[in-house]
């Protein structure tokens, strides 16, 4: 087996754990969503690959090590949460807004790019600190210290996550499409959606500022 394919019952049990992350209701997965209902399915799949890279990211810092400085410097970790609680609620005033919502938005409603959409799905990930600590804390757990192929390793499992999360998050567009078919004609569920996902968004970011880092 090539040095960078970790043990068949690590690769086994870090599949578990990422799709119980996979289908734990998120930040990542709220916008999944609004963008499905909003604009399309298209859209919706663009937010997805948006999180994968920014998850590739992540695995990649963690990979050789850049990730762990973040976390250990509390400026650098504060300004990270910040930021994202920030882009939560600049999201949540988005969906209630006239013409902007980010749930089944009325017709004439701006429709953004599908690079605004994977860009938007790329920030929400990359903002997100406790994506940061999952993958600081939890994915190391995996792979011994003294591994020569920790680094690989550790980009193998990446991958896996990418991959366990994937059907989850097919599932949860295609879901959302549905949902659209069946309510956009309904004005009154259309707006409680929007204002739903308002507090959704504004609940994560509140979740985000309370994080805390990992303590010395």
């Amino acid at each position: 087996m090539p040095a960078f394919i970790p043990d068949i019952s690590v690769i086994l049990t870090f599949a578990l754990a990422g799709f119980v992350l996979a289908v734990t209701p998120g930040p990542d997965m709220a916008l999944f969503v609004s963008r499905t209902m909003n604009f399309g399915r298209a859209h919706g799949f663009a937010a997805v690959l948006g999180t994968s890279t920014g998850i590739a990211v992540h695995t990649t810092l963690v990979a050789f090590g850049i990730s762990v400085l973040i976390v250990a410097a509390p400026a650098a970790f504060w300004a990270l949460k910040i930021i994202g609680a920030l882009y939560l609620v600049w999201l949540a005033i988005q969906a209630i807004r006239s013409g902007g919502g980010l749930l089944v938005t009325r017709a004439g409603g701006r429709q953004p790019s599908l690079l605004q959409s994977y860009m938007t799905g790329l920030a929400i990930n990359l903002t997100n600190p406790k994506v940061a600590l999952f993958f600081v804390t939890f994915l190391p757990q995996f792979i011994s210290a003294d591994d020569p192929a920790a680094a690989s390793k550790l980009l193998f499992l990446g991958v896996e996550f990418i991959i366990v999360s994937l059907p989850v998050v097919i599932a949860t567009v295609l879901f959302a499409e549905w949902l659209t078919t069946t309510l956009r004609d309904n004005q009154w569920v259309s707006k409680a959606l929007n204002w739903s996902f308002a507090a959704v968004f504004i609940a994560f970011a509140a979740t985000i500022l309370l994080a805390e880092g990992r303590k010395s």
